[in-house]
C-alpha cells in the first residue's frame, strides 16, 4: 500500500489535572478510517527530527500520531520537574485523548530514553485500549542508573541536566552538541560536586542538585519516579530495543525479566549500540512499525519467530533465542589466581593483592557506558599500566568462547577505610595485546554494607553490565579491579561526607583476597557452542 499523505495539526492544547496546558502536534494519515493512535511524549521538542522520525514516519504508514511536549518545554506550560510529573501528566493526556472525536479506541506508545520512561510511567495504569508499546534504550526507573552500584554516575547526570538546560536557549542546538565537552571540563575541575552545574551550564540546575541531595536516602524522592514494581501489570504487548553499551541496559533487561515472570511475552533486541548511537534509532523505528502493525492492525507478517534477538559482539552476528537468559547458559567462575592470572581452575593458596586508591588522583575510565558520546569499546592498556588498577589475565583461549547473559564479580576485599568504591571490568585481550573493555560494574562500600568479618574482610558482589560476546580463539579474558572510573563515576572521597559538599579526601589501601577460603572470581555466562 502506498504511503499516506500526512496532515499536521499544530499546538493542540491538552489540559492537565492542575490546570497547566501542554501542547501537542497531531499527525494524520489522510484517508485512513479511524486509525490507531501512537502517543509520543517528549521533553526535547515536537518539530524537526522528532516530527519526522515519530510523526510523519508513522502517519505515512496509517497511524495517527500525537507528539506532545512534556511540561515546561517548547510551549507547554508549567516547569519541568524531571521524571516527577510524567505519571499524572500522561494519564491526563490519555483522558483528553479519549474525549477527542478522532480517537479510534486503540492506542500505542513509542520512543527512546526519556520518551520510553514516559511510557512506563503510565502503562500499568493506562487501561485496555493501550495495545502496544515500543521502548528503546530506556527503563521503568532511572534511579539505579544515576546511583549505579550505590555510586554516582557523575558524567551522565551532569550531561543530561546541562543538555536540558540549554535546549530552549537561542543556541540550543549548539548547546546540546557542546554539553559533553562542557560537562567533562566541569567534572574534571576538582570542585565539589554541588558546584559543577554552575561550571557546566552557567547556572544552578535543580534536578542535578536533587540527585546529589537524595543520594544518601533515595527512597522518598524516587518513590513517585520509579515504576519498576508495576512492570508486570502491563498488559500491552511490549517490544524493547537496547544496546550492549547503553547506560540503561541492566535495568531494561530487568524490565524484560519482570514481564516474563508475570507471564507476559515481550520482545527484546540488543545490538552493538551505545545510548546516543543513531543506528539503534532506525532499528527501533522499524521494530515499532512491525510491532504496531501486528498488535493494532492485525498484520503479524513483520514479526520474527523468536522473541529475543541479540547481536553477539566478537562474532559479528545476530542470533535469535526464545528467552533471556538464553537457554543452555551456565555460570562459570573464573577465579583470580597468583601472578595476576585468571582461570576457571580452583583458586590456589596465596596472599592478597594490593592497590592504593587516592581520590586526589582518581583512577580514570577509558570507555564504558555514558549518556552522550561514543561508548564503544576502547583499548585499555594505558589504564592497565596504572598502579591503582589490579589486572588478572586468563590463558590464551583454545577455541571460540561465547559468553551471553548476566555478569557479576564475587570479591573478598579489605580496605583501610569504610568508604570505598569497587570498579570491576571485563576486557577482551586480542593477540596483538590490545585490551578492549567488554562490560563493567561498580559497587559503593559503606560502613556495614556489606558487613565485614572479624578479620575486616568483606564479601562483595558487583553486578556488571550483561554481555553477548564471543572471546575468539587466541584471545584472552582479562579482569580489572580498581577504586574508581572518573569522571563517569564520581570519586569516592573516602570520608562519607555528603555527596554534593564533600571536600576532604582520604586515600585508601585495598586488599583483594583469592585463596581457597576466599575464592574471588568473576562469574561469566558461558553458552556452549
Amino acid at each position: 500500500m502506498p504511503p499516506y499523505r500526512v496532515l499536521v495539526q499544530r499546538d493542540l492544547p491538552v489540559p492537565m489535572s492542575d490546570g497547566v496546558t501542554l501542547l501537542a502536534d497531531r499527525y494524520v494519515p489522510v484517508g485512513a478510517v479511524r486509525p490507531p493512535t501512537v502517543l509520543v511524549r517528549s521533553p526535547y521538542g515536537r518539530r524537526g527530527v522528532f516530527g519526522l522520525a515519530f510523526g510523519r514516519a508513522f502517519a505515512r504508514r496509517g497511524f495517527q500520531v500525537l507528539l506532545q511536549s512534556c511540561r515546561g518545554g517548547f510551549g507547554s506550560g508549567g516547569l519541568l520537574d524531571p521524571l516527577g510529573d510524567e505519571h499524572e501528566d500522561g494519564l491526563a493526556t490519555l483522558a483528553w485523548l479519549r474525549g477527542q472525536p478522532w480517537y479510534g479506541g486503540s492506542l500505542a506508545m513509542h520512543g527512546p530514553s526519556y520518551l520510553g520512561y514516559t511510557q512506563w510511567a503510565i502503562a500499568p495504569f493506562a487501561g485496555p485500549d493501550l495495545k502496544a508499546m515500543a521502548t528503546s534504550v530506556t527503563a521503568s526507573q532511572f534511579r539505579d542508573a544515576a546511583y549505579v552500584g550505590g555510586a554516582f554516575a557523575l558524567e551522565s547526570s551532569l550531561i543530561w541536566t546541562t543538555l536540558t538546560a540549554s535546549l530552549e536557549t537561542r543556541f540550543g542546538g549548539a548547546g546540546a552538541l557542546l554539553a559533553p565537552r562542557r560537562t567533562r571540563r566541569a567534572a574534571l575541575s576538582g570542585r565539589p560536586l554541588g558546584e559543577l552545574d554552575v561550571l557546566s551550564a552557567g547556572r544552578g540546575l535543580p534536578f542535578f542538585q536533587d540527585l546529589l541531595t537524595h543520594h544518601a536516602d533515595p527512597a522518598p524522592y524516587w518513590g513517585r519516579r520509579d515504576f519498576s514494581a508495576a512492570v508486570g501489570r502491563v498488559e500491552a504487548a511490549v517490544t524493547m530495543v537496547g544496546g550492549w553499551y547503553d547506560v540503561f541496559l541492566p535495568w531494561q533487561v530487568k524490565d524484560y525479566t519482570a514481564m516474563r515472570a508475570a507471564g507476559r511475552r515481550p520482545y527484546l533486541t540488543i545490538g552493538p549500540w551505545y545510548h546516543a548511537d543513531v543506528r539503534h534509532g532506525r532499528v527501533a523505528n522499524a521494530d515499532a512499525l512491525a510491532w504496531f502493525r501486528a498488535h493494532l492492525l492485525g498484520d503479524p507478517s513483520g514479526l520474527r519467530e523468536q522473541p529475543v534477538r541479540l547481536y553477539v559482539t566478537g562474532a559479528g552476528e545476530w542470533r535469535d533465542y526464545p528467552d533471556w537468559p538464553v537457554p543452555g547458559m551456565r555460570e562459570q567462575r573464573w577465579h583470580l589466581q597468583p601472578g595476576s592470572a585468571l582461570s576457571p581452575d580452583n583458586p590456589q593458596d596465596c596472599g592478597p593483592d594490593r592497590y592504593r586508591y587516592d581520590p586526589a588522583h582518581p583512577t580514570p575510565a577509558l570507555g564504558g557506558p555514558v549518556l552522550l558520546g561514543n561508548s564503544e569499546p576502547r583499548d585499555n592498556r594505558r589504564l592497565e599500566a596504572r598502579r591503582d588498577v589490579l589486572v588478572y589475565t586468563g590463558p590464551e583461549l583454545r577455541e571460540d568462547t561465547d559468553m551471553i547473559g548476566p555478569v557479576s564479580a564475587d570479591l573478598y576485599v579489605r580496605s583501610s577505610g569504610e568508604h570505598a568504591d569497587l570498579v570491576v571490568r571485563v576486557c577482551d585481550v586480542h593477540p596483538d595485546g590490545a585490551s578492549y573493555n567488554v562490560c563493567e560494574g561498580v559497587r559503593r562500600l559503606a560502613p556495614g554494607a556489606p558487613p565485614a568479618g572479624p578479620d575486616g574482610v568483606r564479601r562483595v558482589r558487583v553486578d556488571l553490565w550483561p554481555i553477548g560476546h564471543r572471546f575468539r580463539r587466541g584471545h584472552r579474558i582479562r579482569l580489572h579491579v580498581a577504586g574508581g572510573a572518573y569522571p563517569r563515576i564520581a570519586r569516592n572521597l573516602g570520608t562519607g561526607e555528603p555527596l554534593g559538599t564533600g571536600r576532604a579526601m582520604v586515600a585508601a589501601d585495598h586488599e583483594v583476597f583469592h585463596d581457597p577460603a576466599r575464592p574471588s572470581a568473576v562469574v561469566l555466562p558461558l553458552v556452549p557452542g
